[in-house]
């Protein structure tokens, strides 16, 4: 009762700690900020007419029925804009050099970013000619954030990477007929500036001081900032861009004082597509003949243009192509088109390695004319992003600098060409800088040389015929994309089989006729096509087992650890299927069910095939992406495939092999091999890669044959079923627990009946097997077959929710914990065993078993194997030991010294031999009896024994990502490496054989057949342990205790029950 009343409050205090957890949890998540309200006051009217006196010169009255003052916090408000100063001068603001979120030195160049929202309209203190506003902005230099929240407050906040000062503003808007028109606010701010430095030519020289925080910067109240912005009446091609000016009012002698800071932004109102000329100077006559209009790709010239090329051009950036044609002069052919090409682009030499494109403000407007024809007008803006910018922000930006490449253009379905005129740098209202013409194009066949969904040229219309080389780029699209998109538009996409002769002869190479093959093709079955409700959909099943999402490691597997590697395997085409099919019954062919054939001829067994194959790794950059393209042999799981890669080199390089094709090398042989759907728990489920280059040695775009082998997979019908390995191994740690509790129940119904015995059964083979039981309780590990559960399956959501798992693992742990407590029982009475024989004869406790020196041989024993163990790996490794990281399956790192390690492993290896103190306690006492079983020593032998027979019979795959699923073992051990499977079960059941004989000879007997000669290998019999009577004894102290005859018996009884 006490102890279930223990329970009880240990529970609640568990259910309150946790409860208390949650909900202050959720509390937290759940909070709602309530802002306080915020009260605007313009108590600075006077100085803002003082400071904004030309802006209301030059300002116009507001006509009566002029509404667009109402709209001044919906258009005036933009994020993310460009700011610059004068070098050299007196910079606004510090900043830290820093690093991004992963660490990562790829983006080093900050951006200076401003963004500025309208917070108040006073349309109560509205004049002729201005209108009472206020205003937030916010600027800052930063690696990777945006500024697209408002920031409250006046501050200013600085940490590594990222510098932000906030400005509250109040003033007036104004509008002006000037320059075609514009829209003028003239703000006087307030904030909180960081000091300078008066008396060092470092004005932020206190950041190198010791101790400063970032949290307690010395800061300075301004409120002489005069902030004019001027917005374009009209959101046209050549007027859409925000300029502003930042001053300070303060004299160049004050500490406050800065340098001016220019702003550039874009308009946020409605496109007025206006620019007809200025498109004419590149469109006229429509459409432009270029070399993609002649290539033979289909283009899209359907109704739903506007919807494809919002949706994709949101969807990431564009990769531009590498000048890979340009034959004339360095300089030329190294620019990046018509954009200003910095010192890290003219690195690139042309190749353009990392370099993006975004399409940005995507307005489209579609028309219908009267013979069914569609139209659509266009407009939007081009930015390029260098490698050392990070994207993400990147493609938020809204300045216009010479990076960017405003557009306008046409579309019409007779030629599928979207042609506008591109703008670069300062424009006039006549376009003068408009000397771009981009072509772009939504194609709708696919091949292993076009996986584009957009292709596009940016190409010069200037009459300097050494503007620039046209540059070419794409939005590359993933397979799953093709699928959304083939029911996204009304007409079908397809995949065009260009070099099927070409993986024909791989094939023919690579699957010569041996004999081993025969017996594959008969004895396994690989993944092919099923019974189906129709022919595309088998098709679509076998696609979705033959893709592939998983981590991979060389091949073979070094000996260190390697960065970990990922790959995706995304089937593009299979047959005559292009992407995917789900059936809706819609069709008459889905109605038809297909049924797979039992035989299959030899072209029959062959399967048209294309994939896209993504390696993710540090050390494979350039084969981050490989298209292939070949054949499937549903006979022995392979594909045989032609391979491109997207080659980034000088464009020297590119113009000197002439054997690319569109740019890509397709000089590459790709072989995948896919595991058996049969004897999935005999064999390694992984699939193995193998990218092979046909070019010589001395071809700089030469490479060495790649590798890899995956960790297991599973295919569609092994991840539905619930017998996948780990469901099976469940079971098989269900039956061997089960057969442990059945032996160790016969040794307590065994030991009732050989009371005399049961002393002689050693405490310390005992302990080993508790320890064995209590830590899987302590540690959540795996009683048996851990080693059989490696972390060989990628864990997913379908499995951890399935609730048979659940029952399995809690049915396991409830037997591990009744096999704990009845070894637990029979320590018991081996203990009360031995004191009953020690106040037998107390003046003699020499002659009552004792595991002291049973427990000094043991440890020595397994000292000196772990220290051989040690020794050993450290040789095979060259090198001392090591202190390791690790990332665990929740991401998190680890670290792992390789004794602990190996030590942790070890005990494995002491469970496996639990009876060597068995067989040095029998040496020791010179037993003549049976303490064991037969049942229960060589049951627990065979149970111990089973994860080796299972381990050998099928191939052991280790994840090398999560190595601290390995509790107890790991298969790069010796004694759990195929030797050991060997070597381990071996020398237990040698031990097992010991005891055996130990039990059926007596002490006497077997040192008479261990003697040859004169010489003895155990020494003569001792009187040392000679048997004393454990029933006499019972008696004994039963008439001490003035206890009869019969309840001494009955006392024997309970003792052994």
């Amino acid at each position: 009762m006490k102890i279930m009343g223990l329970w009880t409050v240990c529970g609640l205090l568990i259910v309150f700690f946790f409860g208390c957890s949650n909900s202050s949890l959720y509390g937290e998540e759940f909070e709602v900020r309530n802002e306080p309200p915020v009260t605007y006051k313009y108590d600075r009217v006077d100085e803002v007419k003082k400071a904004c006196a030309s802006v209301l010169s030059s300002a116009s009255e507001f006509q009566p029925d002029d509404n667009r003052v109402y709209s001044i916090k919906k258009e005036l408000p933009f994020v993310n804009g460009d700011w610059e100063q004068d070098a050299g001068g007196s910079p606004l603001m510090p900043y830290v050099v820093g690093k991004t979120w992963d660490n990562s030195s790829d983006f080093q160049t900050p951006m200076n970013l401003v963004s500025f929202w309208v917070t108040d309209v006073d349309t109560t203190r509205r004049l002729k000619k201005s209108v009472s506003v206020s205003g937030l902005l916010t600027l800052g230099i930063t690696l990777e954030n945006s500024f697209v929240g408002k920031a409250y407050g006046s501050q200013f906040q600085l940490w590594p990477g990222n510098s932000m000062l906030t400005v509250s503003f109040q003033g007036i808007y104004t509008e002006s007929k000037e320059k075609n028109g514009e829209r003028v606010m003239c703000l006087l701010g307030t904030t909180m500036l960081p000091s300078r430095e008066t008396e060092s030519s470092d004005p932020w020289a206190w950041l190198q001081a010791s101790g400063h925080s970032f949290d307690q910067l010395p800061l300075s109240e301004d409120d002489q900032i005069l902030l004019v912005l001027r917005y374009p009446k009209k959101f046209t091609l050549t007027r859409r861009e925000v300029k502003g000016e930042m001053k300070s009012l303060n004299p160049k002698s004050n500490p406050k004082y800065f340098d001016e800071v220019r702003i550039s932004s874009q308009l946020n109102a409605v496109y007025e597509f206006s620019s007809e000329k200025i498109v004419a100077k590149a469109c006229d006559p429509y459409p432009f003949k270029d070399s993609f209009m002649d290539n033979g790709i289909d283009i899209y010239k359907d109704t739903e243009f506007c919807a494809i090329i919002r949706k994709f051009s949101q969807e990431g950036a564009f990769t531009v192509v590498p000048n890979w044609r340009c034959n004339r002069t360095d300089e030329y052919c190294s620019k990046l088109g018509p954009f200003v090409t910095d010192k890290e682009i003219k690195a690139t030499d042309g190749g353009f390695q990392g370099v993006i494109l975004f399409m940005q403000n995507v307005d489209c407007e579609e028309k219908t004319a009267r013979d069914n024809t569609y139209s659509a007008r266009v407009s939007a803006v081009f930015r390029a992003v260098p490698p050392s910018e990070y994207s993400y922000t990147s493609a938020q930006r809204s300045g216009l600098n010479n990076m960017t490449l405003p557009a306008e253009g046409i579309w019409r379905s007779s030629s599928g060409q979207l042609c506008m005129v591109g703008c670069v740098g300062s424009m006039d209202a006549e376009g003068s800088g408009c000397n771009s013409r981009i072509c772009l194009y939504i194609p709708q066949s696919f091949s292993i040389k076009q996986r584009s969904i957009i292709v596009g040229t940016v190409s010069s219309i200037s009459k300097d015929d050494n503007s620039y080389f046209p540059l070419s780029f794409e939005k590359l699209v993933q397979p799953s994309e093709m699928w959304d998109l083939n029911h996204f538009m009304s007409s079908h996409l397809h995949y065009q089989y260009t070099k099927l002769d070409l993986a024909g002869s791989i094939l023919e190479k690579y699957e010569p006729f041996s004999f081993g093959n025969v017996i594959k093709k008969s004895l396994l079955t690989f993944p092919k096509l099923e019974d189906a409700e129709s022919s595309r959909f088998s098709l679509s099943l076998l696609s979705e087992d033959l893709t592939l999402h998983v981590s991979a490691l060389p091949d073979p597997r070094p000996r260190l650890p390697v960065p970990r590697i990922d790959i995706q395997m995304e089937i593009v085409s299979l047959g005559s299927l292009f992407g995917r099919h789900w059936s809706n019954g819609s069709s008459i062919e889905e109605e038809i069910p297909y049924h797979a054939k039992t035989e299959y001829t030899e072209k029959q067994l062959l399967l048209n095939v294309s994939a896209q194959l993504m390696i993710t790794g540090k050390a494979y950059k350039n084969f981050s992406v490989i298209f292939v393209e070949g054949h499937y042999d549903l006979h022995v799981g392979k594909m045989y495939l032609v391979g491109c890669r997207d080659v980034r080199a000088s464009w020297k390089i590119l113009f000197e092999s002439m054997d690319l094709e569109a740019g890509l090398d397709c000089l590459i042989e790709v072989i995948v091999s896919y595991p058996p759907t049969t004897a999935q728990w005999l064999t390694n489920p992984t699939a193995r890669i193998s990218i092979t280059s046909n070019r010589k040695e001395d071809d700089p775009l030469f490479f060495s044959t790649i590798k890899f082998q995956t960790l297991p997979i599973m295919y569609r019908k092994q991840r539905e079923s619930i017998l996948s390995r780990r469901g099976v191994e469940g079971f098989l740690r269900i039956l061997t627990l089960s057969v442990v509790i059945a032996c160790i129940v016969s040794q307590l119904l065994y030991i009732r009946d050989n009371v005399d015995s049961v002393p002689y059964i050693s405490l310390v083979m005992l302990g080993v097997q508790v320890l064995g039981y209590s830590l899987p309780l302590v540690t959540d590990a795996e009683a048996l077959f851990k080693k059989a559960s490696d972390s060989y399956e990628t864990p997913s959501y379908e499995l951890d929710r399935n609730q048979w798992f659940h029952v399995i693992d809690y049915t396991i742990k409830l037997l591990v914990l009744v096999s704990f407590l009845l070894t637990l029982r029979l320590c018991q009475k081996v203990w009360k065993s031995r004191i009953r024989l020690l106040t037998q004869a107390p003046l003699e406790p020499t002659r009552v078993p004792s595991d002291k020196w049973v427990f000094i041989t043991t440890l020595i024993i397994h000292v000196i194997g772990y220290i051989i163990i040690l020794i050993i790996h450290a040789a095979q490794m060259s090198e001392k030991f090591r202190t390791e990281r690790y990332v665990d399956s929740n991401g998190n790192f680890h670290v792992q010294r390789q004794w602990e390690t190996e030590l942790e492993e070890y005990l494995g290896l002491v469970q496996d031999f639990f009876l060597l103190p068995q067989v040095i306690g029998n040496f020791v006492w010179q037993i003549h009896s049976k303490p064991l079983r037969k049942l229960y020593f060589i049951g627990i032998t065979i149970v111990r024994l089973l994860p080796h027979f299972y381990d050998y019979i099928r191939a052991p795959v280790s994840n090398p990502y999560f190595s601290e699923e390995y509790e107890f073992v790991n298969p790069n051990m010796d004694f759990y490496s195929k030797f050991g499977d060997i070597a381990i079960p071996v020398t237990a059941f040698f031990l097992a054989v010991i005891v055996y004989i130990q039990q059926r000879w007596n002490y006497e007997k077997l040192s008479r057949a261990l003697t040859f000669g004169k010489r003895r290998l155990l020494p003569l019999g001792s009187a040392t342990y000679q048997r004393l009577s454990s029933k006499s004894f019972e008696a004994e102290l039963a008439s001490g205790v003035n206890e009869n005859t019969t309840h001494a018996k009955e006392h024997e009884g309970e003792e052994l029950s």
